[in-house]
């Protein structure tokens, strides 16, 4: 199969800039995705993210994974209600480093490459990076984001010009990779779509390359409206210290009917035939939660 039928068959693709088959068959591109350092571990809502980057690297492409210990000082708006409460560069350094640890263990290979964009952020120079990349932004386009509206209109908070300039940065990011490394390919969660074609567009402006982004989707517990990955104690974390074996073995068990067959196909590696198997299994027994047990196991 192609890599664009199996990203559709699982379910992966939410956005994408241009069509898929473009960006994903064919040729082998540079793609890479970003990891917020906020907290020492990566959690559940994470693993997609990963397994879409294993996929990539299957089917040939070269993959750049980037830990944002640059990015993670300012703090990303998006999703977010309040302003972030600012990291020291020691929690952002151990962070990033933990979390890099942990990334490569779930790509389950060393031919990626890992980066940390405090190695090039750190290096701007302010007035250059307000001529160079600060003037392709209409602040009049930024202020139309969902993040940033949200923030805007609300009375009691708005939004500082710290995390309201982590759009460019991220669009820097790829701007950087792109020149650095031939880096051709943004992908990220739903969430990140008005920061990875900001990426797309400077790279145009500036270079006059194509580039490209696609997006997963967030997971929603379709019960509950929850985002996927949390629990009412908090976050769903991959480090065993922070939530343990069992309480993550519980976290898959107690998934609803509802959302069984969907995590099947996004959260784990298990071949299509046999999620659908399973999916009839539990068709036939809903009792057996087969696809509960499987997801758990997984």
């Amino acid at each position: 199969m192609k890599l664009s039928e199996i990203l559709r068959e699982r379910g992966y693709i939410y956005q994408h800039s241009s069509p898929l088959e473009e960006i994903t068959d064919g040729q082998q591109r540079t793609v890479y995705e970003g990891f917020d350092p906020s907290a020492d571990s990566l959690h559940a809502g994470n693993l997609m993210g990963i397994l879409v980057l294993r996929r990539f690297l299957e089917a040939g492409h070269k993959v750049i994974l980037v830990v944002g210990g640059g990015t993670g000082m300012i703090g990303d708006p998006s999703g977010k209600r309040e302003e972030r409460t600012l990291l020291t560069h020691e929690q952002v350094t151990l962070n990033s480093a933990r979390i890099a640890a942990q990334a490569k263990t779930l790509l389950a290979s060393d031919n990626f490459q890992m980066v940390n964009n405090a190695d090039w952020l750190k290096q701007l120079n302010l007035l250059n990076f307000l001529r160079d990349v600060g003037k392709h932004f209409s602040v009049n386009a930024m202020i139309q984001r969902d993040s940033i509206k949200e923030r805007l209109h609300g009375r009691e908070q708005g939004i500082s010009y710290t995390e309201f300039s982590y759009m460019l940065l991220q669009a820097y990011d790829f701007l950087h990779l792109h020149e650095r490394y031939g880096c051709d390919w943004q992908h990220g969660s739903s969430d990140q779509w008005g920061n990875i074609v900001s990426g797309v567009d400077l790279i145009r402006r500036h270079t006059g390359a194509v580039t490209y982004g696609t997006t997963h989707g967030l997971l929603v517990n379709k019960a509950t409206g929850k985002k996927f990955g949390k629990t009412e104690e908090g976050a769903v974390w991959l480090d065993p210290k922070k939530t343990t074996p069992f309480e993550f073995y519980q976290f898959w068990f107690n998934t609803d009917d509802a959302d069984a067959e969907e995590y099947l196909l996004k959260m784990t590696l298990l071949p299509k035939g046999d999620i659908d198997a399973t999916m009839e299994e539990q068709r036939k027994n809903p009792a057996s939660r087969a696809a509960q047990k499987n997801l758990a196991f997984e």
